[in-house]
């Protein structure tokens, strides 16, 4: 199925208007046959057809006409993307299947292909060690079973997830909360280029130019749900926005799976609630696999044996990354033993020490560094 030039147009304005649902917006242009149409009406009759506010009204027409689609279009084309609207063969189909489908998509990059198992990353972006490590090995063990990560590119556990595949030259998904003309946290830049140039997207359903805003992001989020198989909360607070998503997954029918953590950690209260009502435990890549109904019709690989994905990322290390690591062992040491022992400066052990744990290879407990599994 297509459609003309211009109701594609069209689509762009009334998608300008960021107030209504998805619905009501597919609900008008059902109610009036097209987007083109809606915007022939004057407000009056937009509200008597609609049972609209007036006001309401004069509002939507307002902001569909304040925005140039073609300019829109020409902005997109010449970023190196697209605008999609549900008639495209290129829309996913999982977002054709939402009853809230974004009447107009922005795709930057390479949608995942159906055959491509998808699973969504969230999680809070008050990241601790443990939310690191964990978001970490998960997300670098599912890239390489071949699974597509769906994030946010938020701070935290999105940024977390995104650079796991990205280090692995895999593909991974951004939905984000402005317009894909901005990037948001400015200091993910780098890290959205690398997502491009690995074969990964960046989507949005917001105008081109739109900068953040706090009610954009659990928009966002039933996007990040409908595009994966299953949804991975890592950690997030008792009302952390990932919650969102979980609850946005459960009412599209999703799974939804929970990374258990600490009882006195704020971060892992959400992630414990999910699994106390019923979310599925995950404490390693296949937990996850094993919810994504038919993985081998993804093609998905069996993870690897347990340490793998570690030593994995082990051999990206500089040799006095691995020196330490290799001195540590199965023991604990302190930073003074490294530098006793290592004949390390003070400084170098300290860096070392925290790039380490930064990477998830390492944590500290009562000043004492030891590798650890997850």
């Amino acid at each position: 199925m297509s459609i003309s030039t211009r109701e594609r147009l069209a689509r762009i304005r009334v998608n300008a208007f960021l107030y209504f649902r998805a619905d009501w917006l597919a609900r008008l242009i059902e109610i009036f046959g097209s987007a083109e149409e809606i915007l022939k009406q004057n407000a009056d009759t937009l509200a008597r057809e609609a049972q609209m506010n007036p006001s309401t009204a004069a509002h939507f027409l307002r902001d569909a006409f304040a925005i140039d689609p073609e300019e829109e279009l020409e902005k997109t084309e010449k970023y190196g993307g697209r605008i999609l609207v549900p008639e495209d063969e290129e829309y996913p189909r999982a977002l054709r299947e939402l009853k809230e489908a974004p009447v107009a998509l922005y795709v930057l990059g390479a949608l995942p292909k159906e055959n491509q198992a998808c699973v969504g990353m969230v999680g809070t972006r008050k990241i601790t060690p443990y939310g690191r490590r964990a978001a970490n090995t998960l997300a670098e063990g599912l890239a390489q079973a071949g699974a597509v990560i769906v994030s946010g590119l938020a701070r935290g556990i999105d940024s977390v997830c995104h650079s796991a595949a990205v280090r692995l030259q895999k593909p991974t998904v951004a939905v984000i909360g402005t317009g894909i003309g901005r990037c948001y946290p400015p200091e993910n830049r780098d890290l959205a280029r690398a997502l491009l140039k690995h074969g990964g997207a960046i989507v949005s359903e917001l105008p081109f130019n739109k900068p953040p805003n706090a009610f954009h992001f659990p928009r966002r989020n039933r996007i990040i749900a409908a595009l994966s198989e299953v949804v991975v909360v890592v950690e997030g607070e008792a009302k952390s926005g990932a919650l969102i998503t979980a609850k946005l997954a459960l009412e599209q029918g999703k799974d939804v799976l929970a990374v258990p953590g600490p009882i006195d950690s704020p971060q892992s209260a959400g992630p414990n609630n999910l699994i106390r009502d019923g979310a599925g435990v995950v404490t390693c890549v296949k937990d996850i696999i094993d919810y994504i109904p038919n993985p081998q019709l993804f093609d998905l690989q069996a993870p690897p044996q347990d340490g793998a994905e570690q030593n994995a990322q082990e051999q990206d290390l500089t040799d006095v990354q691995k020196r330490v690591l290799e001195h540590i062992g199965s023991g604990q040491v302190s930073a003074d033993q490294l530098v006793e022992e290592l004949g390390l400066s003070v400084p170098e052990a300290a860096a070392v020490l925290f790039e380490l744990e930064v990477k998830g290879l390492l944590t500290c407990q009562a000043g004492l560094y030891s590798k650890n599994k997850f």
